[in-house]
């Protein structure tokens, strides 16, 4: 069978690992001990829902104490404005300075100040009463390792609980600096102009752990400013639909990158190819109808094909039949087969079985 060179869609695979596409730690405003809790760990929660509520005590008294102050720096406040006004009438019929009629004035300003500050008070201890309700911040699902009634949260630092979502979720995987500018150059060769931040990126797959396929693919979202100096590589965002919920943040996947292309591949059968050592090998047809073994360097897989990357020409016959007793040197009869009579395929395989 001659070898076959096209432009070849490949997928390069690469370890990636699932993140939730947002994450927030929930922290209480107030402190308190928690006496309810709303929800079991697992569920599904909305934003605004109530999650937990906190001894409400201290915040009830502080009120109550704030509105106290209130009222009696109002009732201040109309006592020096009364003063105020028959100190006005006197200084009209010079019965007292102005330098007593402007200490008045002040008394008035500094109670009506004093009352802003009061007002503030009970808006604040209202506030933290209210606070003594905590509730979901955004919709999602919420972590089992939550907090347990009882338990003292402390404002601003206790982690009661995470709420994630999860569809769409995100991936994270690294790719190698070639990789990354062999990208580039093929989205560049579309026409796309990378100035504009345009560039039309190639879509994801994955592998789940157990060697499944998952039916959705993503989409490239984002990439690192640069490569990591210790590996050398770029990390990789990408986000892909969850709604049946089956992906979960930490998992580990394979990722496949799709829609990526290399120029005037070279395709060999993947039986064709053969394994000595840590040495690859094909057995072509020589120009004396004898067999010749040349050593190749086997890229990516394409279907039933792999990608020779260097070791053949254009022009030459692989033998794919016979190989489990042809050695190279041998005379051979040669019956010039098509991938379509063989089976091969650059998507899915259905290749017929060598009964050599």
């Amino acid at each position: 069978m001659k070898v076959i060179q096209q432009d070849t869609p490949v997928a390069y695979a690469y370890p990636g690992h699932l993140l939730g596409k947002e994450e927030v730690r929930v922290h209480a405003r107030v402190s308190g001990s928690i006496l309810e809790k709303y929800f079991d760990g697992g569920d599904y929660v909305y934003a605004g829902q109530p999650l937990y509520k906190l001894d409400s005590r201290q915040y009830e008294t502080a009120i109550i104490s704030a509105q106290a102050e209130l009222s009696k720096a109002e009732s201040n406040l109309r006592n020096a404005q009364e003063e105020l006004g028959r100190y006005e009438t006197l200084w009209k019929d010079r019965a007292v300075s102005e330098q007593t009629l402007t200490n008045k004035r002040a008394d008035v300003e500094g109670y009506m100040a004093t009352v802003a500050a009061e007002r503030a008070a009970v808006r604040k201890a209202q506030e933290n009463l209210d606070d003594t309700i905590v509730y979901a911040p955004m919709s999602g699902r919420v972590s089992v390792d939550d907090v347990a009634v009882g338990t003292y949260a402390t404002a601003g630092s206790t982690n009661l609980v995470t709420i994630g979502t999860m569809d769409p979720i995100n991936i994270q995987f690294s790719v190698s600096e070639t990789e990354y500018l062999n990208l580039l150059a093929e989205a560049m060769e579309t026409g796309a102009d990378i100035d504009r931040d345009n560039t039309p990126l190639p879509k994801v797959k994955i592998t789940l752990s157990n060697g499944r396929e998952y039916p959705f693919e993503g989409t490239i979202i984002a990439a690192d400013r640069a490569l990591s100096t210790n590996t050398g590589s770029l990390t990789i965002e990408a986000t892909i639909a969850n709604p049946q919920g089956i992906l979960l943040p930490g998992m580990f996947v394979q990722v496949h990158m799709v829609g990526v292309k290399t120029d005037n591949a070279i395709l060999v059968p993947q039986r064709a190819v053969q394994q000595l050592l840590d040495e690859a090998f094909v057995l072509v047809v020589g120009e004396n109808g004898k067999s010749i073994s040349k050593n190749v360097k086997v890229g990516e897989k394409v279907g039933s094909y792999y990608i020779i990357e260097k070791g053949l020409s254009p022009t030459d016959v692989v033998i794919v039949e016979g190989l489990t007793t042809l050695r190279a040197g041998q005379d051979i009869d040669v019956t010039m087969v098509t991938p379509e009579e063989m089976g091969f395929s650059t998507t899915e395989s259905t290749e017929i079985t060598d009964k050599s």
